[in-house]
This record gives C-alpha cells, sequence and structure tokens, in this order.
C-alpha cells in the first residue's frame, strides 16, 4: 500500500498543522471539522504560516501554490473514503475519539490506516472501537507542529509491524523523526513533561516559588528553552488538565492528580495564551 491521500480530522492547531507537513511532503490532503468557519479558520492559519516563511525566506511564492493546491477543507466525513491515512485531531476525550473513528470505520476503505494524535489516551483503547486494530497506530506531533522535528510513534497491543513500518517513513518524508514507544496513558513524552509541569504548579500553590522564579530555574539551571508554567500556558491549561485527568485515572497514581490550582484557573477561564491569560497575561491575538 502506498500513501498517496490522507484525511485529517480536526482543523485546530495541531490538526492544521499536520496538514501544512503532509501537503509540504506532497501528500493530497482534505481538511475536516465539524463546522465550515472551523476549516476556514485552519486554512487561514495554514496561509500565514507559509506567508511569514516566505518573508523570512524560508518558502517560496511557488510553494506557497503547491502547498494549498493539496489541501481541501470538509464537514462531512463521507470524504474521506478514498484516503489511504487518517489522522485524527480532535478534542482529548476518549469517548469522542472513539464515536468518530466507529464512523470512519464504515466509511473508508479496509486497508485504510488509522493514526491519532492523542497526547494521553492509550492507542489499545481507541482501536477498539474499530474493525481494523492492526492498522490503527498512534501518530503524536508535537505543537507548534511545522516547526517541532519528533513525531511519537505509539504502538497499540494489536498494532502490526507494517503499519509501524510505513508510519515511520511517513514521518521521515515528512522531515520529522519517529521515535517509536509502547502503549500506555501519556506514552513517553507527556508522562515525563506533566508530572513535571504539575509539581511546578504545586510548587506555585504551596508557596515554593513564584512563576517567574519557577519558570527562571528550570531555564537557567536545566537548559530548558521554556519554563513548566510558561510551557503550560501554551499548550493550554485545558488541554493540560485533559491530559493529567486522564493519567492519573489510567495509572491510579498521586504524582499525576491535577494540582488545584490548575483546576481553579480553568474554571476561571484563564487558559493561557488562547485567551490572554494563564500564569502570564498575554497581549490579545
Amino acid at each position: 500500500m502506498h500513501i498517496k491521500k490522507i484525511g485529517i480530522v480536526g482543523a485546530g492547531t495541531m490538526g492544521h498543522g499536520i496538514a501544512l507537513v503532509s501537503a509540504k511532503a506532497g501528500y493530497d490532503v482534505i481538511l475536516h471539522d465539524i463546522k465550515d468557519d472551523y476549516v476556514k479558520k485552519g486554512l487561514s492559519s495554514i496561509e500565514r504560516f507559509i506567508d511569514k516563511s516566505i518573508e523570512k525566506a524560508k518558502m517560496t511564492p511557488e510553494d506557497k501554490k503547491n502547498i494549498l493546491s493539496r489541501i481541501h477543507g470538509t464537514t462531512h466525513l463521507e470524504d474521506f473514503k478514498d484516503a489511504d491515512l487518517i489522522i485524527e485531531a480532535i478534542v482529548e476525550h476518549a469517548t469522542v475519539k472513539k464515536d468518530v473513528f466507529t464512523k470512519l470505520d464504515s466509511i473508508c476503505k479496509k486497508d485504510t490506516l488509522f493514526a491519532s494524535n492523542t497526547s494521553t489516551i492509550p492507542i489499545t483503547d481507541l482501536a477498539s472501537a474499530t474493525h481494523r486494530p492492526d492498522k490503527f497506530i498512534g501518530m503524536h506531533f508535537m505543537n507548534p507542529v511545522p516547526l517541532m522535528k519528533l513525531v511519537e510513534v505509539i504502538r497499540g497491543l494489536r498494532t502490526s509491524d507494517e503499519t509501524t513500518t510505513m508510519i515511520q517513513q511517513l514521518a521521515e518524508t515528512m522531515q520529522k523523526t519517529p521515535v517509536e514507544v509502547n502503549d500506555g496513558p501519556g506514552f513517553v513524552s507527556n508522562r515525563v513533561l506533566f508530572a513535571m509541569i504539575n509539581e511546578a504548579m504545586f510548587c506555585l500553590q504551596d508557596g515554593t516559588g513564584t512563576v517567574q522564579s519557577i519558570d527562571s530555574v528550570m531555564k537557567l539551571g536545566m537548559n530548558h528553552p521554556m519554563g513548566p508554567l510558561e510551557l503550560a500556558d501554551l499548550i493550554g491549561l485545558d488541554v493540560s488538565l485533559s491530559i493529567l485527568s486522564v493519567m492519573y485515572e489510567g495509572f491510579s497514581d498521586s504524582k499525576y492528580r491535577p494540582c488545584p490550582l490548575l483546576k481553579k484557573m480553568v474554571q476561571a477561564g484563564y487558559l493561557g495564551r488562547k485567551t490572554g491569560k494563564g500564569f502570564y497575561d498575554y497581549p490579545p491575538r
């Protein structure tokens, strides 16, 4: 099987980023979301990123023309019937994701590969909603997708060697570095990362340090390019809470218990950069 057409479910931050790198690598892309406005917003974000890249001489107007010509938007899952690969990048809730994959399982070709960009939900669980668990895999891109090299490739319990190899090759074609890991809540990336982010929030909550001092210690002492609280703002505090909740439920381990301060901030609508306020304040977007 050769992958030529990629269907992407979700036109948000991760979805439109995956669409961009897929089209840039030469694949035909169908970008889906539940509302036409969401699709248009995703396509506009792609165009803005390309325009900035042209300004920095990293892309050319010809690149822009070629990339945009390969991406087509839709609000109908039925348009994925001829796709060779589906990459799901929607809200981080297992029930919602499984519902989408169940629908796609009846729409897509029998040999279509399914991949989820989930950052925490076990792949084996998501694959159980389909009749193709051997063709189901995790393909966890990092944010921002066009700039970050890593793709965490997660094997479910029944993921085949053939599927894994094809997805690794696909990631390399996208100029990414695939790293294979096994299944489990949070995989490797977020299992390690969010233990640190959560502990940073507890340090703030109990007064061990300020926002600035906690982030400065990690940047200056551990050579991190961004402090854990600043990073949580970038990821989104609502997304951070969802990730920690999945790991806390999956491991029943108190080290992943979401910090009460995080819960309170999400309840207040302080979600980080996307709302203009999180642990830091941000100018209007």
